[in-house]
């Protein structure tokens, strides 16, 4: 029996590795989960889950989950926390063998670094970790002898692929990218993208900051920063195709030419039971339907159309404080969209201006990380009110 701590229980990746839990009772049991402030969802899930430790994202809601827990019968057998410590405590559980997490930004990073630093292996669904603290998150990971886990479905293909070959055989990754919703809209279009248009993706349902992330290209730049870190590779080895059926998840180019590439069904199900059950595999009814395959089309993604893909490349080619001014920047930026503060053009001019004053220095802590992120948040929110004001 693995025993499984979610950071982030109710968002989307996290309700799916409960409902991965639920269809293999003997496999799996939850003993802590961090959820956000959805109380209702929290509590639903703490009743049906009977977790440890529930941790929550503010004060308010512990103590309105605990209320709730407290008539239920439940508030002495489940402990209610709350803020970054409490999903440390989640995420650090004695019990814990397996960390999910799946916590959206960097509210999830120092709950996962101080899952590595405890030995516990990580399945990671918060590509913020590895674009903000990659380096630090992978040392301590190196030195604890465990595992990431990749639980994005592109690098959790790169994940299985790579098992047919040795690492130094490795000549390329190749992340496909579905190109979003605005492939074939021309860019001078782009100053009239509403934000219902930048949310219809065509081939996920996700939240809204990766949705957009992925309109603008800058998911997909997360993710080959993500890839250069998770597997120890430069970025010129790590190269973007845009594929719309998004069949393939990724692809791994070997020395003498061949390719393995990972096909499976578009459910994140999936990729989340790889890495539960990693190094071995279980049946499931997950099956990708062959005999509707018919085409599968791929081209080079635009980067002048697309700035972001460019500005994710640059980061990490530069490095330390970089990413995590383009991760925070982004989250501002995007956050901004969202409101209808700014509009879809100005979400990569804002990235490439705070990326382009934060200096290029290598934080030595989680500490340092945050501070910095503080400060690119600061200089993204000042110029999007400059932009605001101009409108």
């Amino acid at each position: 029996m693995k025993r499984i701590a979610i950071l982030g229980s109710t968002g989307s990746i996290g309700k799916s590795t409960l409902n991965i839990v639920e269809s293999f009772p003997d496999r799996f049991s939850v003993v802590s989960m961090a959820a956000g402030n959805n109380v209702e969802l929290a509590f639903e899930q703490a009743r049906r889950w009977r977790p440890q430790i529930l941790s929550m994202a503010t004060a308010d809601a512990a103590s309105q989950v605990q209320d709730k827990l407290n008539k239920a019968g439940l508030g002495s057998a489940i402990e209610t926390v709350q803020g970054s410590a409490g999903s440390v405590r989640v995420a650090t559980h004695p019990d814990a063998d397996f960390v999910v997490s799946a916590i959206v930004g960097v509210a999830g990073l120092e709950a996962t670094y101080e899952a590595v630093k405890a030995g516990k292996t990580v399945g990671l669904a918060n590509k913020e970790c590895l674009v903000a603290a990659g380096d630090l998150i992978t040392a301590e990971a190196r030195r604890q002898g465990k595992p990431l886990l990749p639980i994005d479905s592109e690098h959790n293909a790169i994940h299985q692929a790579m098992r047919g070959g040795r690492r130094n055989e490795v000549q390329r990754v190749w992340l496909t990218a579905s190109g979003g919703p605005f492939l074939h809209t021309p860019a001078s279009e782009f100053a009239k993208i509403t934000v219902e248009q930048a949310l219809n993706h065509p081939t996920w349902k996700m939240g809204k900051r990766i949705t957009i992330d992925s309109a603008t290209l800058m998911n997909k730049g997360f993710e080959v920063i993500e890839a250069c870190r998770l597997f120890d590779m430069p970025p010129s080895q790590v190269s973007v195709l845009v594929h719309p059926q998004s069949t393939i998840h990724s692809m791994v180019e070997f020395v003498d030419g061949s390719l393995l590439a990972q096909l499976s069904v578009t459910d994140m199900r999936l990729p989340i039971l790889y890495a539960l059950c990693y190094p071995d595999r279980i049946e499931s009814d997950l099956r990708f339907p062959v005999e509707e395959l018919r085409r599968l089309d791929f081209l080079p993604p635009d980067l002048e159309k697309f700035p972001c893909l460019r500005l994710a490349y640059q980061a990490v080619e530069a490095g330390g404080a970089k990413t995590i001014a383009l991760n925070a920047a982004d989250e501002v930026a995007v956050a901004a969209f969202l409101e209808g503060s700014i509009g879809f053009p100005d979400i990569p001019a804002t990235i490439e201006a705070v990326v382009r004053e934060t200096p290029a220095r290598i934080p030595e802590s989680i500490e340092e990380v945050l501070v910095v992120d503080e400060n690119a948040r600061l200089r993204a929110r000042d110029r999007i009110q400059y932009v605001g004001s101009r409108v």
